[in-house]
Parts: structure tokens; sequence; C-alpha cells
């Protein structure tokens, strides 16, 4: 299946993953460390990506960026990689990639989100339990938030400018912010969207979201569509459609092939009163074909009345005449034709 592009949203900041490989420490020593954070200031120069937050940790980098255009992120994030990958593979004499596939990032609504990003980034180091306190930790932009230092890597979101007036208001309300416990709920859906890909933020953001970056931004409902019922049938059809109709006009048409004494219906065998009398209970449908008389009688004869529309080997006409008739029994067409009794 073809994954889906890189989200992007114009001035929406996003949560960035970069782990090591087979959890691999992509950081060995100081210099490492320093050397990344200068390959990052450099990306973020050349291709105008805003970084809001960051942490380098022995195995993963997480960041905080708003990036300018589509590009941004994904330009970065490959002039890190390439600078700094060929310098640890040549340091450690090693070949090959450094980092677990590609960077994981989404999109997340400022308003509800951003500030909690935020302390997730600076507060992983506590969370991996590498220090007790996050001031402690060298390598990540929390310094910088609490007035501690200056990092020149860091462009201040416009949500931390909102905590206070002036500098020392912001320094504070964002310690006292980080000295709250994070909420497990929400830290967890901000990792899950980040590894999956999928925008978070509320069902009006993701939908305005969706309509912006014209792709989805949340999985499909799991499983198969279910099946839309029918709507219950009509009821069936009563005894009287076709077959019946073909019944009624069989039953009701003249004697054809079969001939019986009076006119009787196909289908019903003639019955000749007398000694020698030959009675024929088969069936012989109309335009089937064969004709069979009455039998041999002392005292009567076999009487043919009518015409026989539509037999295929009947007689056209009446006729009469003693004597006149087929024997059955045999199975075959016994046609016999004699001067003065009848055409054919």
């Amino acid at each position: 299946m073809a994954r889906l592009a890189r989200l992007y949203v114009p001035d929406q900041p996003q949560h960035v993953i970069l782990r090591g490989l087979d959890q691999q420490p992509a950081f060995v020593d100081d210099q490492d460390y320093e050397l990344f954070i200068d390959c990052l200031k450099a990306a973020a120069r050349d291709h105008h990506l805003a970084v809001h937050a960051w942490v380098l940790m022995p195995g993963a980098v997480q960041l905080l960026v708003t990036p300018s255009d589509e590009s941004s992120l994904p330009k970065a994030m490959q002039a890190v990689g390439r600078r700094y990958v060929a310098h640890f593979n040549r340091r450690y004499a090693r070949r090959g990639t450094l980092w677990e596939g590609r960077y994981r990032a989404t999109v997340i609504e400022g308003e509800r989100f951003f500030l909690l990003a935020s302390r997730v980034v600076e507060l992983a180091p506590v969370r991996s339990h590498l220090v007790t306190a996050p001031e402690d930790y060298r390598w990540s932009s929390y310094r910088h938030h609490i007035g501690l230092t200056v990092d020149s890597l860091i462009t201040d979101h416009p949500l931390y400018w909102a905590l206070g007036n002036t500098p020392f208001e912001r320094q504070r309300a964002y310690r006292e912010l980080c000295e709250q416990v994070l909420d497990e709920r929400e830290t967890t859906q901000l990792m899950q969207a980040t590894l999956k890909g999928w925008v978070l933020g509320s069902d009006t953001y993701r939908d305005w979201a969706s309509r912006t970056a014209n792709r989805r931004v949340s999985p499909l409902p799991r499983g198969r569509p279910r099946k839309v019922r029918e709507a219950p049938g009509t009821p069936a059809a009563t005894p009287g459609g076709i077959g019946a109709t073909a019944t009624a006009s069989a039953a009701s048409a003249p004697a054809g092939g079969s001939g019986g004494a009076g006119g009787q219906p196909a289908g019903h065998g003639a019955t000749q009163s007398g000694p020698h009398s030959t009675s024929h209970s088969g069936a012989n449908p109309a335009g089937s074909g064969s004709t069979h008389g009455g039998g041999h009688a002392g005292s009567g004869s076999a009487t043919t009345s009518g015409g026989n529309p539509g037999g295929a080997g009947g007689h056209s006409g009446g006729s009469q005449g003693s004597g006149s008739g087929g024997s059955s029994g045999s199975g075959s067409e016994h046609d016999e034709r004699k001067p003065g009794t009848g055409t054919h």
C-alpha cells in the first residue's frame, strides 16, 4: 500500500520524533551533541524552519517546529541527517543509516496542544530517568525557556509569549507549568499521533486541516464496511402466473394430436364402449406430432372432430369415416392416408 504524503498545514506547529536504529545511541559524547545542534541550526536557517523546542537524548531526538512551507521540514531533516550521519560513521568507523526509518511528525492544534507538546519534549529526559530535574539536562531547550540561558536555535512561539508580558513573567509561568504533572492520556495521544502521522486536535480542527491539506488526516474505521440490508421484497407471486396461464390455455384448446370421442381435451384418453374397445390413458399434449386413434371396435368407429390447430402432424379440416385410426403401443407415428377420408 502506498504511504500518504507528508502532512503539511500552513502556519501550524508540528511535533517531530527521530529514533536511533535498533535503540542504539546516536550520540556518544558532547562532541556528537554539539555537532548535531550545529547541523540543526544551519538546516533551520537555510530552509526557514522555526524551532520552538528541542531535546537530544542518546537514542532519540524530539522537536517542536513550524515549517514556513511544505518542503521546509523534509529538507531540513534531510540536511541534518546527511551531514551528521556522515560524521558519526567516519568517527566510529561504521556504515549505513543511524536512524530507525524516516522521521515521524504530525500537525497539532496549537491552542490545545502546543504547550503540552513543548513540555513533553523538554521533560523527556526526566521521564526517561536521565536526570531528576529538567534544568540539569544540557541538551534541551528547557533552560532557555526558564531564563537560565539564551538559545539562538529557538524561535519563541506566540503561545509562549502569551504566558506573560515580560520575559520574567513568561519564564516563571513556564516553569510553574512544567512543575505540574503531565496528563498521561494526552501525552499518549500526542506520541501516538506523531508516530502514526495523524493530526492531533478537535474534530473541527481536523476537518479544517483535512480541507487545507487536501488529504486524509485521521485513520479510517477498522474492519470492512457494513453491508446495507436490502428492503423486504414484495410477496411471492401466487399460483396463476405464467405457468397457470399456459395450463389454462392448454385445457381450453380443442383436441389436437390426441383424438377423442366427442372432442375431449388433449391429455385425456378416449374410451370406446363395446367389445374390443381400447382405452388410452397416457396424455398426448397438443402439437406433439403423434396421433393416436381409437381402438379397433366392432360396433363403433373413432371419429376425429374439428381441426387440429398448431399440431405438427395433425389433420387439417374435419375427417369422418369408419375404421379409420391408428394403433398405439409402438411409440412411433402412424399416419395412414386413405383416399376420401381427409387431406393433409
